[in-house]
């Protein structure tokens, strides 16, 4: 919890001293500038995270095209709106809400899904199930 904690304040903190530097190089001018650069950087995220969401509302909640797909393309660390982006939906909370860990599950048209748990915000575990096949049976000896 303590890295979480320090990650939280290191933007903020971050940017303080950004601006503390851009007043000492230029004044208020640099101050400006400074400002300008980190509204436009906030603005560029906003933007990427409506068009991800903009682009899952669009289709089933916890549907993706090939699970197996997925399943390859999912590593430790990664954040949910990044999975959601992969994904282009929504996934299935299958966990109560705004309880941690996050349960999440996408299932493709045959059947497989991936179930994946999220740990606030970020990507820590995942597997995939396949459907059962049923067992062809021998034919009989003659």
């Amino acid at each position: 919890m303590q890295a979480m904690n320090f990650k939280k304040l290191l933007v903020p903190l971050g940017i303080v001293v950004l601006l503390g530097l851009a007043w000492r190089s230029g004044g208020w001018g640099g101050v400006a500038l400074a400002g300008g650069a980190i509204v436009m950087f906030l603005l560029l995220h906003f933007n990427r995270a409506m068009q991800v969401l903009k682009r899952a509302a669009e289709r089933p909640v916890g549907y993706v095209a090939s699970a197996v797909m997925l399943n390859a393309k999912l590593k430790p660390g990664v954040t949910l709106m990044h999975v959601i982006a992969m994904t282009r939906a929504l996934g299935e909370l299958r966990s109560p809400k705004d309880e941690q860990p996050e349960h999440y599950r996408w299932t493709d048209g045959g059947g497989s899904y991936v179930d994946a748990v999220f740990n606030g915000g970020k990507l820590q575990s995942w597997t995939m199930t396949r459907p059962e096949t049923p067992e062809e049976e021998d034919p009989p000896a003659a």
